[in-house]
């Protein structure tokens, strides 16, 4: 007994949400959930902070890293910053960051292939969509989040040329993760204009995109985390970021002694980004359709196909 919890005294981890906290139902949540099953698994508690504001980034990570929590994972991209200049300070402390790559020598990048995964919904949407238009709605105005618009653009058309993609951005600052009143606004915007498929990739504000998608009859795309119970029937699918697997590997190697810095990308292959299917939304994917997707993933897998990355050129070829 004393052994074990000696064993265990040797890690404390620690989590810091971005903006939109942890119960955003979309990728902070999906980070909790990691955290969580390590936390069962293991016995071992886990520190969390969610930030109120950007002006708390650096003095959220330095007082983790000066009490001596190890690993500390931050979820989210815009917490770079804070760790080019929090990381070198703390040397014996393993960082890991989703969502950007940082490179310094006691970091770990974890980053998702968000366009493999959004071809795969976009298979559906345009299977599923009977206007043939579509449509996206992001959060904030960013490179990360064209790369998912662009992959589900690629996926809607590879069903049809006639299939129309409308595509929107809730904002241009950090708020724009979590305004689900503007969020429903653009999707309603969107059916208005003969959208009957809607993906989001804005966390919190997705929730008022799956609301607006439901209470005009449409389907919702949801991301990140299954979302596809929030509106049983209404949600076609959901892209799935595994930010859980992510969150939980960087706890579970740490305590193992296996931990890798560099940078992880996971796409299809790893198992890193899917789509949903349950009782929620299996009576709305047909054979088809499922066959049609299982087909994508496949040649995606197997490199037949190559998603085209915004992030490589800012550019969407689609």
């Amino acid at each position: 007994m004393m052994s074990a919890t000696a064993l265990a005294a040797d890690i404390k981890p620690a989590i810091i949400y971005d903006l939109g906290g942890k119960f955003d139902k979309s990728f902070n949540e999906a980070a909790f959930n990691g955290a969580e099953k390590f936390k069962a698994e293991s016995g071992i508690e886990y520190r969390e902070f969610e930030i109120a504001n950007d002006a708390q980034r650096e003095q959220a990570l330095r007082r983790f890293a000066g009490d001596g929590n190890n690993p500390i994972v931050m979820a989210g991209f815009s917490w770079a910053a804070a760790l080019e200049k929090v990381a070198p300070e703390y040397k014996d402390t393993k960082f890991a960051i989703i969502d950007m790559v940082v490179d310094l020598p006691n970091v770990k990048s974890v980053v998702f292939k968000e366009q493999e995964g959004s071809y795969l919904v976009g298979v559906l949407a345009g299977l599923a969509s009977k206007t043939k238009t579509v449509s996206f709605v992001g959060g904030m105005d960013i490179p990360l989040i064209h790369k998912f618009s662009c992959g589900y653009v690629g996926g809607a058309k590879s069903t049809g040329a006639d299939v129309k993609v409308l595509e929107a951005f809730t904002g241009t600052t950090p708020d724009a993760w979590n305004d689900p009143v503007k969020g429903g606004e653009i999707a309603k915007s969107q059916i208005d204009q003969g959208s009957d498929v809607v993906y989001h990739a804005a966390g919190g504000t997705g929730v008022g995109v799956l609301q607006a998608a439901a209470d005009a009859g449409k389907l919702g795309i949801g991301v990140d985390s299954n979302q596809n119970g929030m509106q049983p029937g209404k949600v076609l699918t959901s892209m799935l970021k595994r930010v859980d697997v992510a969150v939980y590997d960087a706890f579970k190697s740490a305590k193992d002694d296996t931990y890798a810095f560099g940078i992880s990308n996971l796409g299809l292959k790893e198992d890193g980004v899917g789509y949903a299917l349950d009782d929620n939304n299996k009576a709305l994917i047909t054979p088809e359709m499922a066959a049609a997707v299982e087909k994508a993933k496949a040649d995606i897998i197997a490199g037949t196909i190559q998603i085209h990355d915004y992030m490589s050129d800012e550019a969407c070829p689609y």
